[in-house]
């Protein structure tokens, strides 16, 4: 990985504050992923963050859920490019419910930096190698006007604290710096490209007919854009990984990385992803929003043994309550 090759020769690399949070689950998604089922008849559990300063805080006190909801109902919801299944074991899933444009292909925002996430994944032997902030990560955000992780040129961040600053804050600058090193080439941009053709290689390779990726973070260049129902499967396949369900179970967390001074750097980054704070078993995992995107958020909660994974894309501010309403009805099930 690093200027010219694939993770084995990762670049060595590095605060604004940003928010933090997400977590995993019929064995339940715990903490370290979905758990493996021992016999075939065992079942098991399975933001674009916002920018930090988008949205507002949780409120207090937790959704419990509603459990009345008649078996022959659907749920009533606003969104109707949506779709929920119930992760069956660690591969398989079924379908509970699906919108009415569940399989149309809109832009996904920075739900994007789930399938960034699994890419960086492809290569845990990394995960504690360091990479350097570059001037041109912060140069991205500053030009896109991306939500950033306020990563400080020169500073030293590992993959795995990378990873945290992507998925929590939704920092496009973390994406940007794991693009450029798990990616091949003699460029910034040919490196970039590439990532990304391994980003579309990965969703062929799960079967998401209705996705393509032209960016690492959401940023559209004209054709990044998925479904409900392939953003529901790809959020449930992430929380496979322990090192994905980790990440995305913190509502905040804090990090410490060598910065330029030879000094410490520490950041706080913070979840936006209300779930976390508002129902009761939720486990992330990310959110996304955009001007034209509209409002994004794969979800996924774990309750009785049963773990629940969903996605919402192109929606307004109500996919938090569309998000509850939808796992009630299919705990409900």
């Amino acid at each position: 990985m690093g200027s010219h090759a694939r993770p084995n020769r990762l670049h060595r690399t590095g605060a604004r504050v940003a928010t933090v949070a997400l977590f995993g689950a019929v064995l339940p998604i715990t903490a370290g992923g979905i758990a493996q089922a021992a016999t075939p008849s065992a079942t098991q559990s399975a933001d674009e963050s916002d920018r930090a300063s988008g949205e507002a805080a949780a409120p207090a006190g937790q959704h419990q859920g509603t459990l009345d909801t008649r078996v022959e109902d659907p749920p009533s919801i606003k969104a109707d490019h949506a779709f929920l299944l119930d992760a069956r074991d660690g591969s398989q899933e079924r379908e509970l419910w699906a919108g009415a444009k569940a399989d149309e292909s809109v832009s996904m925002a920075s739900t994007t930096k789930i399938m960034t996430a699994v890419v960086v994944l492809k290569h845990p032997e990394w995960l504690d190698r360091q990479i350097t902030v570059k001037q041109e990560y912060r140069d991205y955000v500053t030009a896109t006007g991306a939500s950033t992780a306020d990563l400080q040129t020169g500073d030293k961040l590992t993959v795995r604290q990378l990873l945290h600053a992507m998925l929590i804050p939704s920092g496009a600058d973390a994406a940007m710096a794991l693009a450029d090193n798990f990616g091949s080439g003699d460029t910034t941009e040919a490196r970039i490209a590439d990532f990304e053709n391994q980003m579309n290689t990965e969703a062929r390779q799960l079967g998401m007919t209705g996705t393509h990726f032209d960016s690492f973070d959401g940023i559209s260049h004209g054709d990044n854009r998925s479904t409900a129902r392939d953003l529901a499967k790809l959020g449930q396949r992430a929380m496979l990984q322990p090192v994905f369900a980790d990440v995305v179970q913190n509502k905040q967390f804090k990090a410490e990385a060598p910065a330029a001074n030879g000094h410490t750097r520490y950041y706080t980054w913070d979840n936006t992803n209300e779930l976390l704070s508002t129902y009761d078993g939720a486990l992330g995992i990310k959110t996304g929003s955009g001007a034209e995107a509209g409002y994004s958020l794969v979800f996924a909660a774990e309750r009785d043994n049963r773990t629940l994974v969903g996605a919402i894309i192109g929606a307004d501010k109500n996919r938090f309550d569309d998000a509850t309403k939808m796992l009630d009805w299919g705990f409900a099930h």
